[in-house]
């Protein structure tokens, strides 16, 4: 049985793959709340389907904020069918430097706080409804560890659980679970990368691909799937082994490397040193 979601909260619908899903879902008829930190971009995003558009900027991880914005959502347009919590950063650790304890911080706080926080006001209005999605948009690299990428797979990695502990929490209640754990796509996010990037995707065929999966119910979803399978055979591997075949990659960039991408509540590198995506989406 499928069913095509017509009322959508999406985060980091900015830019990457939020914005694609906006575009997808407002194409197929769909309301949808805009909700990232670039005011600009998404009122752009809302001119394209008046009336079944709002746009909300609050920073994911501020609860307070997030809850505002549900009430208002659901009180001009509904209870949602799906909530896709998107938003998410990236950056390069260095576990020796003090100061990247502010970088690890604020990823575990957008990555994995800011998807809890996104979904916590709406789990009540769903349940008593009886049906409702809830995607989150964890990571291959929640799967295993990458050298100088820790606090992204940590937060990756504790999504995952988190996701799968929900599932089971609100199985009995009628409402689903999606993780979704996309490999690489082609955004902003990952144009700095210096490694290798097997599967990248267009973030438009990827938002296709999840659109899908909400609709027939799908409880996880790996992006492209070959990808996944080949994720599957290096977890075979002896860890020494993995570790040393990864140590021959380049590193994420670092704040202020060459690459990097800006990280909302931190403060931004130089212009000449870093780029930044509103609404960093990409593994």
């Amino acid at each position: 049985m499928t069913f095509s979601p017509d009322n959508l909260v999406i985060t980091g619908a900015c830019g990457g793959l939020g914005s694609a899903l906006a575009r997808e879902a407002l194409a197929r008829g769909a309301k949808v709340a805009l909700v990232g930190l670039n005011a600009g971009a998404l009122e752009a995003l809302a001119a394209t389907a008046p009336g079944r558009c709002a746009v909300y900027t609050p920073d994911v991880s501020d609860s307070a904020a997030i809850q505002a914005m549900a009430r208002d959502w659901i009180g001009r347009f509904g209870v949602p069918d799906a909530v896709i919590a998107n938003a998410g950063v990236a950056g390069g650790y260095d576990t020796a430097d003090a100061s990247d304890l502010a970088v690890f911080r604020r990823i575990v706080e957008i990555n994995l706080l800011g998807v809890a926080t996104t979904f916590q006001p709406f789990v009540g209005p769903m349940r008593a409804r009886g049906h409702g999605t809830l995607v989150g948009i964890a990571s291959l690299a929640g799967r295993r560890g990458l050298p100088g990428n820790g606090a992204y797979c940590a937060s990756k990695g504790g999504l995952i659980r988190y996701l799968q502990s929900l599932r089971a929490e609100l199985r009995p209640s009628g409402l689903c679970v999606c993780t979704v754990n996309p490999g690489y796509l082609r955004t902003a996010l990952t144009a700095g990368n210096r490694f290798a990037m097997p599967g990248l995707m267009a973030p438009e065929d990827a938002a296709a691909a999840i659109l899908r999966a909400i609709s027939r119910g799908a409880e996880e979803l790996v992006l492209p799937r070959r990808l996944g399978w080949l994720a599957c055979a290096l977890d075979l591997l002896p860890d020494a082994w993995h570790d040393a075949l990864l140590l021959r990659q380049p590193r994420k960039p670092r704040a202020g490397e060459p690459g990097a991408t800006a990280i909302p509540g931190l403060p931004a590198a130089s212009p000449e040193t870093a780029t930044s995506d509103p609404e960093p989406r990409a593994r």
